[in-house]
């Protein structure tokens, strides 16, 4: 074999290596040197201008043999230097002038044919060259004669699949039957020839790269003979001889699918019951991988499209929004008249989308980077919120007025008085437009009571003093209920209708609101918990006044009760191989099979009076951030589960919470949330839904924990009822409950819900110390619904009254920190709950943030999308996270008036010091920041803005920095900086931009774990997501004036920097944290290919095949004696690994003339 330099190769330079190793070339070179005019050609383009001649057979043999092995030896580069030459349409034109004689010579053909497709194999124009040469049907027409002889036949048909890479040389090839020619090409199973059957296969496939073949091959049943191809070859290669031409028939049953005639044409023909069978014997050989996978590719892409079982896409909540009648409240979106046509377009645009260059969406835009815009709104407007910075006008009498016991309760009285008038007076438009309909009811599991039987004080002692159970807790038991007319909707759910309410019952009720706080006090007192900065009542009593559009009137139990960490961390949990395929063929089965499918509804939202069998569980989701609209029992323990869109939409669907009961102990029960839309998800890489037992936590366990096994995410067969083009991804998982009529509560993430925020930060605001803590909340502003978006104020007391203290505080820097502006992101509630507690606590190193710092904290931007259990978007349909250019005060008044507050700051000079915006993010692990950098947008974009000159503070980085110090959870190399096109209106980027915030930051938190640092392969808790939020705080030190305060002895103590956490690295991840899904997720992609299969290996193949019939075949096609040169060059067209010495001296004698011009070393002479 000849040593080719690859890595500076010059077809000059090869053609010397070459003429070395052989002294006749290297003499015939010598001689024609001495005679050498000035080059003006390469080696290459002289022996693709002597190719395109009509030569004799034997200098055209040698020119195919050299050009054969040059390409062979290197890599794909020299075959893509040669079609930059004209190779291709050297070859083409070799083909035309050798095939169009009456009888060919196929001494020359079969050689010409092989190098044609080895090298039209990359070339992207191949086809539309192939017509300019008039080659296309040239090749159709020797195919059509050759059928009967393998070899040429197998040669033709490769050239045929590379051509068929131009649509319209495809459709061309069609046209004129060659669809039909090379289908019955393929026979039954055989043993012979499998080169040539397995070519016809993959041309026929090749050719199926149109519609217009697509629809032609459907129309003549041409499924149903693959389908029958298929199964024969399935059963009689027993010995998986053929594994190769089994999965081209698959490949071909895969492109003709990608429409929906050909999907309903293999079903018709009972393709997927076929394919199922084969599957399952498939799946006893380890070595039928391949034809499994494609398999199941091929099922999932061609069961039926079936409508979510909904009355409507739109989401079951609707609201009022103002200025806009309710026809056009929601976002509605028209039906798609071309929904049923092929799913490869909608795959491949979303191949496009994701694979556009992601630098394009970089802001280049210097002035856009750097020049400030003007304010939204007139500065006079900005005067209003003066109100939120209670600290610089407040005189702090009491520090003087009152001694220190006095002065404790009279704050604490004071706070309990403002806090009540707060609520009830500042709530703009009150209750207007939030609907109270009752909640759906259903039976109860309640003693047996007339309706007109009262509960006694001796009656409610005796069942608190018998043993309380588990189901006593059910969400429609009166115990949870917030509503005064519990009572009525207990006798309605005992079928009772509820009675109208004189002006006599009004004092009835409120009886029986008092004995309700009694039933409280007594359950609390024989079975809470201790749980800290959580009072069960002091939810219970904001949870009274949080307005939903449906009007919850009933309380989710873990909210209610309250949450404590596991005692221990929870690791990631294994994938099970192969889970998917197995979940796929129990979906598959579903649709063939349908026997043991029950398919009943046994919950739905928008149905109250629906009665669920008594064996089946029984769910309910009408309380405060649930999300269930409906579930359908499909087998016996298994479970279809349909998520409610957000508000006034029909989109945004993955956030769920919802209770189910009557369960069996120990009975795996699955569980398929079907309308997902995101296209990946944690839940592929060790992440677990959140699970919450009733009777565990009245045994003292009130524990949220991760629990589920059989997990995976993948493409469904679903589709929306309004037939838009919307591709749902199905979330599937297994639970086993440990307790026998138990009540459970099931959640995407550990649940934080509004009114957990307002009785937390009551609770807060009664433990904190009036005369060293200054801990003010007020309300912004009223959300559309009526909820107070507040704020909260907090910094330390100044040490006295005197000017130079009440300078220092009126000086301190302000942080600004926000959160949930998501719905379903509760993981960001949790770091801001974190981030709170410490800030409140008497932690030295909270005291000195307090001392340097006034933090100004909106815990909760969106609380009518927390409430009513939207993912994304707000009572209005829009991402709040994406109105921060200019916000409406109407549609979005949380964000409107939290951008006027930070306008009023920086237009009194008080611009903050850090902004962070708290989020969580689904499809990353760790905790990692995204900041804003002109430099860094700049570089990455490739932009020609010199940035040299650009000067930049850098201090954008400290935080960060100091955080993947001391924050396990937080990974470095996961934080961005660049500004994108598609983020300018997000908080980060226009705090930055307009209020010119340096450190503007979106804090993004993993909804599963880590996967570096000491949480490496451990899955976030609550109790990791509330450290991370304290971390956050002390990161804030690196900030403060005095640096030395980081490291001294007092505060070292208290940060927590032990060795580990210190030397902890961040792992590099520039690109996604996760690798593609170890198992498909999508279905539309083409059939998986083949490993160790190309067509390189099926030409090379084909070339070294010996078959009797085309000895005697070239023979007659010579037609006459051949000289013994002649007959050694034709055995080298059969291209061995080695040029033979023959071919060598019979090109240097021959020296190969073309138009007076002579080849000597690689060069033209003339």
């Amino acid at each position: 074999m000849f040593g080719y330099g690859c890595n500076n190769f010059t077809w000059n330079g090869t053609l010397r290596e070459l003429g070395s190793s052989y002294p006749a070339f290297c003499t015939e070179q010598r001689r024609l040197r001495m005679t050498a005019t000035p080059s003006s050609s390469s080696g290459l383009e002289v022996l693709l201008t002597a190719l395109q001649n009509e030569g004799d057979v034997e200098s055209t043999l040698n020119i195919l043999n050299v050009l054969d092995e040059l390409l062979s030896a290197g890599t794909d580069r020299r075959i893509h230097h040669m079609i930059s030459k004209g190779g291709s349409e050297a070859l083409l034109t070799a083909l035309v002038n050798a095939g169009r004689s009456f009888c060919p010579n196929y001494t020359i053909l079969l050689p010409l044919l092989h190098l044609l497709a080895k090298v039209g194999h990359r070339d992207r124009r191949i086809g539309m060259k192939a017509e300019e040469a008039g080659a296309v049907l040239l090749i159709l027409n020797l195919l059509k004669h050759n059928v009967k002889y393998p070899k040429r036949a197998a040669a033709c048909l490769w050239v045929i699949q590379v051509f068929a890479s131009s649509v319209s040389t495809a459709n061309l090839i069609g046209e004129n039957h060659g669809l039909d020619v090379i289908f019955h090409l393929i026979p039954q199973y055989a043993t012979k020839h499998l080169h040539t059957i397995k070519a016809a296969i993959n041309a026929f496939g090749a050719l199926l790269c149109t519609k217009a073949n697509v629809y032609s091959v459907v129309s003549k049943g041409y499924i149903s003979g693959l389908l029958r191809l298929y199964e024969d070859w399935h059963i009689k290669d027993t010995q998986h001889n053929a594994i190769a031409i089994r999965h081209s028939l698959l490949c071909c049953l895969h492109k003709v699918t990608h429409c929906t005639a050909g999907r309903k044409a293999l079903i018709s023909q009972g393709g997927i019951s076929l394919l199922y069978q084969t599957t399952q014997i498939c799946l006893l050989s380890k070595g039928l991988v391949s034809l499994v996978e494609a398999s199941v590719q091929l099922m999932r892409k061609c069961l039926p499209k079936t409508p979510l079982p909904l009355t409507s896409d739109q989401s079951v909540y609707s609201f009022p929004l103002p200025g806009m009648s309710h026809d056009v409240c929601y976002a509605n979106v028209a039906p798609d008249e071309n929904s049923d046509e092929s799913d490869d377009e909608e795959a491949e645009e979303n191949e496009e989308a994701e694979s556009r260059d992601y630098d394009d969406d970089l802001e280049t835009d210097l002035n856009k980077l750097r020049l400030r815009p003007d304010p939204d709104r007139p500065r006079e407007l900005l005067l209003q919120y003066s109100r939120l910075c209670p600290e610089l006008y407040h005189d702090f009498e009491e520090l003087d007025l009152i001694s220190e016991p006095e002065r404790v309760h009279h704050h604490h009285q004071m706070r309990k008085i403002c806090y009540s008038t707060v609520l009830l007076l500042a709530t703009p438009g009150g209750t207007e437009g939030v609907k109270n309909h009752p909640p759906p009811l259903q039976n109860l599991a309640l003693e047996k009571e007339t309706s007109t039987e009262r509960h006694t004080p001796s009656q409610s002692q005796i069942k608190f003093n018998a043993q309380l159970k588990a189901y006593d807790f059910h969400s429609h038991s009166s115990i949870l209920s917030t509503s005064s007319n519990s009572q009525p909707m207990v006798r309605e759910a005992r079928g009772h209708p509820p009675s109208g309410l004189r002006g006599d019952e009004e004092v009835n009720e409120e009886e029986e609101e008092s004995h309700h706080h009694t039933m409280i006090d007594r359950l609390l007192e024989k079975h809470g918990a201790c749980i800290p900065h959580h009072d069960p009542k002091l939810y219970h009593s904001a949870a009274a006044k949080t307005k939903s559009i449906p009007g919850f009137s009933i309380l989710a139990f873990p909210d209610f009760w309250g949450h404590l960490p596991p005692p221990g961390h929870e690791p990631m949990v294994a994938r099970k191989p192969n889970i998917q395929r197995q979940k796929v063929f129990e979906d598959v089965q579903r649709f063939l099979n349908t026997d043991d499918i029950i398919n009943q509804v046994v919950f739905d939202l928008e149905d109250s009076s629906l009665q669920c069998p008594s064996d089946s569980l029984r769910f309910f989701s009408s309380f405060e951030c649930g999300n269930l609209r409906k579930a359908v029992q499909i087998r016996r323990y298994e479970y279809d589960l349909i998520l409610n869109a957000d508000a006034n939409s029909s989109l945004h669907t993955q956030w769920f919470y919802f209770e189910v009961s009557n369960m069996v102990a120990d009975t795996p029960y699955r569980f398929n949330v079907i309308n997902c839309e995101k296209r990946n998800s944690q839940f592929n890489y060790g992440m677990q839904p959140v699970l919450y037992s009733v009777r565990e936590a009245l045994e003292g366990r009130p524990h949220w924990v991760r629990t589920g096994t059989e997990i995976c995410y993948f493409r469904n067969h679903f589709c929306p009822t309004q037939g838009r083009r919307t591709t749902f991804y199905t979330l599937t998982f297994t639970i086993t409950f440990k307790h026998n009529e138990d009540v459970c509560y099931l959640a995407y993430h550990y649940p934080y819900t509004y009114s957990a925020l307002k009785a937390h930060l009551k609770m807060l605001q009664q433990s904190v110390d009036p005369a060293k803590l200054f801990f003010r909340q007020q309300i912004l502003c009223g959300s559309l619904a009526g909820n107070p978006c507040l704020v909260v104020t907090i910094t330390a007391c100044p040490a006295s009254r005197a000017w130079k203290d009440m300078q220092q505080l009126r000086n301190r820097p302000c942080i600004v920190l926000t959160g949930r502006v998501h719905p379903s992101e509760s993981n960001a509630s949790w770091v801001m709950k974190g981030t709170l507690e410490f800030l409140c606590s008497s932690d030295l190193v909270a005291q000195s943030l307090r001392e340097a710092f006034v933090f100004k904290i909106i815990p909760m931007l969106n609380p009518d999308g927390v409430i009513n259990g939207t993912t994304r978007c707000d009572l209005n349909s829009e991402d709040l996270n994406r109105q921060w250019c200019k916000p409406d005060p109407a549609l979005s008044p949380t964000i409107y008036h939290t951008k006027g507050f930070l306008y009023y700051l920086n237009s009194i000079g008080r611009t903050p010091l850090v902004f962070c915006d708290y989020h969580g993010h689904s499809r990353k692990k760790n905790v990692f920041l995204y900041g804003c950098s002109v430099k860094e947008t700049l570089w990455q974009s490739g932009s020609a803005v010199d940035t040299v000159g650009l000067k930049e503070d850098p201090g954008y980085r400290t935080i960060p920095k100091t955080l993947d110090r001391i924050a396990p959870a937080f990974s470095f190399n996961s934080c961005n900086y660049l500004v994108e096109k598609s983020r300018s209106a997000t908080a980060r980027v226009v705090v930055w931009r307009e209020m010119g915030v340096l450190r503007s930051y979106t804090m993004e938190s993993t909804y599963n774990g880590c996967d570096q640092g000491i949480y490496k392969g451990l899955q976030m808790g609550t109790r990791e997501l509330q450290e991370m939020g304290m971390k956050f705080c002390h990161s804030l030190l690196s900030l403060t004036k005095d640096m030395k305060a980081l490291y001294s002895r007092r505060l070292i103590n208290h940060i927590d920097l032990d060795h580990n956490i210190l030397d902890h690295k961040s792992h590099n991840c520039f690109e996604d944290d996760e690798p593609p899904c170890v198992e498909e997720i999508e279905y539309s992609t083409d059939c998986p290919a083949l490993n160790g299969t190309d067509l390189d290996s099926d030409v090379n193949s084909n070339m070294a095949s010996d078959d009797e019939e085309e000895d005697d075949d070239d023979e007659e096609h010579r037609g006459g004696s051949i000289s013994q040169s002649q007959q050694s060059s034709m055995k080298s067209c059969l291209f061995p690994h080695l040029i033979r010495q023959a071919s060598i001296e019979a090109l240097c004698e021959k020296r190969n003339t073309c138009n007076g011009v002579s080849i000597t070393n690689g060069q033209i002479k003339s």
